[in-house]
């Protein structure tokens, strides 16, 4: 008897699953799941709703109506009677695009370079990607803009890319992404005959290609968001990119009426939710691989 007393703790233990959680534990995760969703994709809900609103609704009525009475889209139609929206989209998506492939092709081989080749000097350059990282962008956009300016290229689209044509970040992401590959299936390549660019395409290439969308999401963003840096180079508004043209709604006639300024959020917005959509398969991807294969 004393001996199944014994054996019914260690029974119990035995039975538990980490898998299973209790009714309270559930209760937790969903209640904290939806403080998240709450907290990251209501103000999104809330810009898409007001922006959608007839000017006869009270966009600041408590508890807030999410669903308009009355949809409408005279706010965009505002929007895109007063700023040059297409044009401006189509300057930011130029920048974007070009950060896009110079980042996953420059990124690429540089990573190559510093996570499989040996070569003198590879601390210190590592060093210095590592210390770029320890600066705020803001600090060095002084230099930045006496670069691009003795070059001959402010007030133009090319000085807003130059300096996102390749980020520090990138690179020792790829870095890392290449040090996953074994050595051994590198040598390999080697001894079959095959080159760094053969090597590269056939070998390097198959097992990066989730990183590579990480980066390709990230630039893109990083390019369509960057407001502070475009503002200072151009001094144009016929060449502005979107985010500096919207920025201009605040201090316009229609600045009043915070239903324009939710549509240009929106329209912002959008193409950073279509090229995270299109890529998202290959960006989870590439955050949860880490083998290699075959």
């Amino acid at each position: 008897m004393s001996a199944t007393v014994r054996q019914r703790p260690w029974r119990s233990r035995r039975s538990f699953d980490m898998h299973r959680p209790t009714l309270a534990g559930l209760i937790i995760r969903y209640v904290l799941l939806v403080v998240v969703v709450l907290v990251s994709v209501g103000p999104f809900l809330w810009q898409l709703s007001t922006s959608l609103k007839d000017v006869t609704e009270d966009i600041y009525a408590f508890p807030p109506q999410l669903i308009p009475s009355q949809p409408t889209l005279e706010a965009y139609q505002s929007v895109t009677r007063f700023i040059p929206v297409y044009q401006y989209a189509f300057h930011s998506l130029l920048i974007a695009l070009g950060s896009v492939a110079s980042n996953a092709v420059l990124a690429t081989l540089a990573g190559y370079a510093m996570g499989t080749m040996r070569f003198r000097g590879r601390m210190l350059v590592m060093a210095l990607f590592l210390s770029t990282l320890l600066l705020p962008g803001e600090v060095t956009l002084t230099s930045q803009f006496l670069i691009v300016n003795s070059l001959g290229l402010a007030n133009t689209l090319f000085g807003v890319y130059l300096p996102g044509v390749v980020g520090a970040v990138n690179v020792l992401l790829m870095m890392t992404a290449c040090r996953a590959i074994p050595q051994d299936v590198l040598d390999a390549a080697t001894i079959d005959g095959a080159n760094t660019v053969q090597r590269i395409r056939h070998v390097v290439w198959p097992n990066v290609r989730g990183m590579v969308a990480v980066i390709a999401v990230f630039s893109f963003i990083g390019a369509w968001d960057d407001f502070l840096w475009p503002l200072i180079v151009l001094n144009d508004p016929a060449k502005y990119t979107l985010t500096v043209g919207m920025a201009f709604l605040k201090a316009s006639p229609l600045g009043v009426d915070q239903r324009e300024i939710a549509a240009g959020t929106i329209i912002a917005l959008v193409p950073i939710l279509v090229v995270f959509a299109a890529l998202q398969r290959f960006f989870f991807r590439g955050v949860e691989s880490g083998a290699v294969k075959g």
